[in-house]
C-alpha cells in the first residue's frame, strides 16, 4: 500500500462536506489520520460512531497540532474566530483549506491568523444536498463535480498542488479562477437561486395565511397545509434547495453580500420586464424570454461533468499544455 498523502488531516466541522470528504480520504488512503473537531459533542461522538474520523478534538488548537492539512467546513461567519483559536496549534508548512461560498471573505477573516509558514488554500466544492450533519455525508459526493480553488497572489504554489492533487483523487474535475471572480459567479449560479427559493416558500406561506383570515367564514375549510398539499413536482423541485442549512446560507449572503445585492439588482430588472409583459399582453416577449432560457436550461443539463484542467501559475491562469 502506498503512503498516505497527508500523515495528519484534521476536519473542523464536520455537516455534510467535511464528513464526505474525510469518508473519500479515507477510502482512497490519503490520510494517516484524521482528525475530527466540532463544537458539539454529540456531533463528535457521531461522527466517531460513524468511523469516518479517527479521533476528535473540542478545541481547534489541539485538534490541528501535527496536522500537515487543516479543513475548514464551519458556516463562513465562523472562520475569523475558529482561524485565531486554531493558530497556536499550527506547525510551520501545514496547508490550510476551506469549502466556503464566499472566497474573498475566507481570505479576508483566515489568512490574518496564520503564523508564517502555514499556507491558505481557499477552494469551494461545487456539490452538495439539500442534507445537513455528520450521518448525511458519503464518499461519492465529489464525483464528476467541480471544485473551484482559488488561490490569493500570496498563495504557494507547492501548497496549491498539493491541495489540487486531493481534489483530484477523491474524484473531483477541478478549475481555477480568482477569488473576486469566483464570487460573482456564484453569486448568480448558487447564491441567488437558493435566495429565490427561500423568498418564494416563504412568500406561499404568507399567501396561505392571508388566504386563510379572507376564507374564515367558510364552513369547508380546508385544515391541510395547502403548501405542501397542493404543491406540484415544479414547486417542490424549485424549492427543495430552501431545505439547506439556513446557518450556512445566512453566512453566506452576509459574507457574498455585494456580488449578491449586484445579482439581485439585476434578476429583479428582468422580473419587472417579464411583469410589464405579461401586464401588456406581450406574448411575444414572453414566448423569446422563454425560449431562450428553455435553450440555456437544456446547456446545462447535458453539459459533460468534465473541464480541461487550468493550472495557476502567480495569479495567472495557464492553459493545458503550457509551459509551467
Amino acid at each position: 500500500m502506498t503512503s498516505p498523502m497527508f500523515e495528519k488531516v484534521t476536519f473542523i466541522g464536520l455537516g455534510l462536506i467535511g464528513s464526505s470528504m474525510a469518508r473519500a480520504m479515507k477510502r482512497d488512503n490519503l490520510a494517516g489520520h484524521i482528525v475530527g473537531s466540532a463544537r458539539s459533542e454529540e456531533t463528535r461522538n457521531k461522527s466517531l460512531e460513524l468511523g469516518f474520523i479517527d479521533s476528535a478534538e473540542a478545541d481547534p488548537a489541539k485538534a490541528v497540532e501535527d496536522a500537515d492539512l487543516v479543513v475548514l467546513c464551519a458556516p463562513l461567519g465562523a472562520n475569523a474566530k475558529i482561524a485565531e483559536a486554531m493558530a497556536p496549534g499550527l506547525k510551520r508548512g501545514a496547508i490550510v483549506t476551506d469549502v466556503g461560498s464566499s472566497k474573498m471573505k475566507v481570505i479576508e477573516d483566515v489568512e490574518p491568523h496564520l503564523p508564517e509558514g502555514v499556507h491558505l488554500v481557499p477552494g469551494h466544492p461545487i456539490a452538495g444536498t439539500e442534507n445537513s450533519g455528520p450521518a448525511s455525508g458519503f464518499a461519492e459526493l465529489f464525483d464528476g463535480r467541480y471544485c473551484l480553488i482559488t488561490p490569493a497572489d500570496s498563495t504557494d504554489r507547492a501548497a496549491f498542488r498539493k491541495v489540487v492533487s486531493m481534489w483530484k483523487e477523491i474524484g473531483a474535475i477541478v478549475d481555477v479562477m480568482s477569488p473576486k471572480h469566483h464570487d460573482r459567479v456564484l453569486a448568480i449560479t448558487s447564491h441567488l437561486p437558493h435566495l429565490i427559493a427561500y423568498t418564494i416558500v416563504g412568500t406561499a406561506a404568507d399567501l396561505e395565511g392571508h388566504l386563510e383570515k379572507e376564507d374564515a367564514d367558510i364552513e369547508e375549510m380546508v385544515e391541510t397545509n395547502e403548501v405542501v398539499r397542493f404543491s406540484g413536482s415544479g414547486f417542490r423541485d424549485f424549492t427543495r434547495i430552501a431545505g439547506s442549512d439556513p446557518v450556512m446560507w445566512r453566512d453566506v449572503f452576509l459574507a457574498n453580500k455585494d456580488a449578491v445585492l449586484e445579482m439581485l439588482g439585476r434578476f429583479t430588472e428582468d422580473l419587472v420586464a417579464l411583469q410589464r409583459a405579461i401586464r401588456w399582453n406581450d406574448a411575444d416577449q414572453l414566448e423569446d424570454w422563454f425560449t431562450r432560457t428553455r435553450k440555456i436550461r437544456r446547456e446545462v443539463v447535458e453539459q459533460p461533468a468534465r473541464s480541461p484542467y487550468v493550472d495557476w501559475q502567480g495569479g495567472h491562469r495557464v492553459g493545458p499544455g503550457s509551459e509551467d
